[in-house]
């Protein structure tokens, strides 16, 4: 019984030991560190207390005092301390805290490490059997030299790509658009991609829907079609018709398909940031930012939330210009969800299979379809802001009279005012032929570095005006793909939202050649242009923009005054003062910081290497055990430190990035 009572005074004893260590280490140490290894560190204070005590103490114990055994006591216990945290620092250095999961985590990663082991063994396996694992070893090599050594390696990319599987033959597609990045040849072979899977039975698109919809299917829906309208690796669409009658389509996400894309994702980004950092060809391809704009745009493709507010915003733009016969289905925001988006069945034959409807509509007819539409796609760019980026043949259905009718807007284009201003600004200068004009546009729409040479800029950017945008010019989207070889020429990296542009025109441009044979975008594009500059100068329009502007400025206008009077004043009274805010910029900071950080290090070795040989030097001072003595103990432990740390400030200086 007396031995249980010991037991259970111990136990709370020991723990609050523990615990008293771990606050008094984190106060000193005054830096959050992880309540795990700042427990780890107090147990080894608490276990080395004992030895050190005892190396401490003299040999006949009994000779001390009570208030001498009390100063050993706590000497030890604050040597047992600083062992501990200097053990805790140590740790901060090779592990710093949050660089190890906590065990929840450690198990889930570890599951997701082995699901992404086995799609990492699959996608080598499909990379080597295509014959590009070679591109992946980081040396530099000369590659395909000649148009048919690029056919080639184009196909054998593409054929990798299609048996990966959704998430990268939707990267294919988006490559094949990035006419700057990539040879004509994988551009063509690429563009060929279909997105198309194998329907999925209807149990469990069912299962699916009534998930989804709270309720049976037959609740919902008065008729629905079990054979799908179309099947794609991301969803499929079955025709349905609601309780009143009302044609609607019903657009199902596939089950399971978030996992596998979020899956691959994860691999897709490990991958370009891996091919960032050791291929050339990765970071002039700007391969991270490429895959991350990708999985933004596929993750938003798989919430059918956003395309169903696409569908809201894109009609609201619509219906302010019924005239262009252009127009999306209303989705049915009740019905729909993530995974499930219902909407209008608009009337109508997919452009691709349209040719017989549209010959019977004559040519001036169908020129007008075409330019409607290119109207429709002005407006969506430079006046909404919201814009198709995917507008292919078979998201445009034409109904027997020749309106149009958009579909798939799970992935938009959104430009905001600047943007939209310097695109109009440019197509007003092309169609004058101004390059200068055109050259500053440019630079406002893209990323450049500090230094460019505007005036060569100016130069290629006339030559393209010449070539492409005079009357009778018939290279069509080429000018596109010649505009975006000028801007990586000269170092202009192209945003997100402006590759977005040039990518819908370039889909645009098939498109609009199936409804009119012939059509060329871009006399038509630098036309529109330069009519809706010139709407916008009408005088009965001029006014609300003068007016517009002056509303903007009147509120600084008002301020005017009162500024320069306090300015005045200051200056009348000396009281003027400029701030300077010195390292303002964050790569300042970080320089500067750095060099801080060396010198402190060098400093902290220096001094730790010059104790280390006053304490080697100074005999062997207080025995902590039979054969070892504190100060050699100390002097080697010091000396220690110093190599490590003059050590990571000689790898800093001498490493070549």
């Amino acid at each position: 019984m007396d031995q249980a009572a010991a037991v259970l005074l111990f136990v709370p004893f020991i723990v609050g030991t523990v615990l008293v260590f771990a606050v008094v280490i984190r106060r000193l140490l005054g830096v959050r560190v992880g309540w795990m290894r700042t427990l780890l560190a107090a147990v080894l204070a608490l276990l080395t207390t004992a030895p050190i005590l005892a190396g401490l103490a003299p040999d006949d114990p009994a000779t001390m005092s009570g208030g001498e055994a009390f100063l050993l006591a706590a000497t030890s216990v604050v040597v047992a301390a600083l062992l501990a945290m200097a053990a805790l620092v140590i740790l901060e250095v090779l592990l710093p805290t949050g660089s190890l999961p906590g065990p929840v985590e450690m198990w889930r990663g570890t599951r997701r490490r082995v699901a992404r082991a086995c799609r990492y063994s699959t996608i080598v396996r499909i990379v080597l059997r295509h014959g590009l694992g070679r591109f992946l070893r980081g040396r530099p090599g000369s590659g395909p030299s000649s148009a048919a050594a690029r056919r080639r390696l184009a196909r054998s990319l593409r054929a990798a790509l299609d048996e990966a599987g959704v998430t990268f033959v939707k990267l294919g597609q988006l490559l094949s658009t990035r006419g700057e990045l990539l040879p004509a040849e994988f551009v063509e072979e690429l563009t060929a991609l279909q997105d198309q899977a194998a329907p999925v039975p209807w149990d469990d698109v069912a299962g699916v829907l009534a998930a989804e919809l709270g309720r049976p299917v037959e609740e919902a829906f008065a008729e629905i079609d079990r054979e799908p309208m179309a099947a794609a690796s991301v969803a499929q669409v079955h025709a349905a018709r609601l309780p009143d009658g009302t044609p609607v389509v019903v657009k199902v996400q596939r089950p399971g398909i978030a996992v596998i894309v979020e899956r691959d994702l994860d691999i897709l980004l490990r991958l370009a940031g891996t091919l960032e950092d050791r291929t050339s060809w990765g970071r002039s391809f700007g391969a991270r930012r490429l895959a991350l704009g990708f999985a933004e745009a596929l993750r938003e493709e798989l919430d059918f939330t956003i395309e169903r507010d696409n569908l809201q915003t894109m009609a609201a733009a619509m219906d302010a210009t019924p005239d262009r016969g252009v127009r999306v289905p209303a989705p049915y925001v009740s019905l729909s969800s993530e995974r499930v988006l219902v909407m209008d069945r608009l009337p109508g034959t997919p452009l691709g299979a349209a040719e017989p409807k549209l010959a019977r509509l004559g040519d001036e007819r169908r020129d007008a379809i075409a330019a409607n539409l290119l109207d429709s796609m002005l407006d969506q760019i430079l006046v909404h802001g919201t814009f198709h980026v995917d507008l292919h043949p078979g998201n445009l259905l034409v109904a027997d009279d020749g309106a149009l009718g958009m579909l798939d807007l799970g992935s938009v284009g959104r430009l905001d005012a600047v943007t939209r201003s310097a695109i109009g600004q440019l197509l007003a200068a092309v169609g004058r032929g101004d390059s200068v004009a055109a050259s500053d546009a440019l630079l406002s729409l893209v990323d450049h570095p500090e230094a460019v040479d505007e005036r060569e800029l100016q130069r290629a950017v006339g030559l393209l005006i010449v070539r492409y945008a005079t009357p009778g010019s018939t290279a069509g989207v080429a000018a596109v793909g010649a505009m975006l070889r000028t801007f990586t020429s000269h170092g202009l990296g192209v945003p997100a939202p402006v590759a977005a542009v040039f990518r819908a025109f370039a889909t645009l441009e098939g498109t609009l050649g199936l409804l009119r044979p012939g059509f060329d975008l871009v006399e038509r594009a630098r036309v529109a242009g330069a009519r809706r500059i010139a709407e916008a100068l009408a005088p009965e329009r001029l006014r609300g923009t003068v007016e517009d502007e002056l509303a903007a400025l009147l509120p600084m206008l008002r301020g005017l005054p009162r500024r320069i009077d306090r300015i005045g004043e200051a200056v009348e009274h000396g009281r003027l003062r400029l701030n300077v805010r010195l390292f303002a910029d964050e790569q300042d900071r970080l320089l500067v910081t750095g060099l801080l950080h060396r010198a402190l290090l060098t400093i902290i070795g220096a001094t730790c290497g010059v104790m280390a040989v006053l304490l080697l030097g100074s005999g062997n001072g207080p025995r902590i055990s039979t054969g070892v003595a504190l100060f050699p103990l100390l002097g080697y432990g010091l000396l220690i430190v110093a190599v490590v740390l003059v050590l990571r400030v000689l790898v800093v200086i001498f490493r070549r990035d």
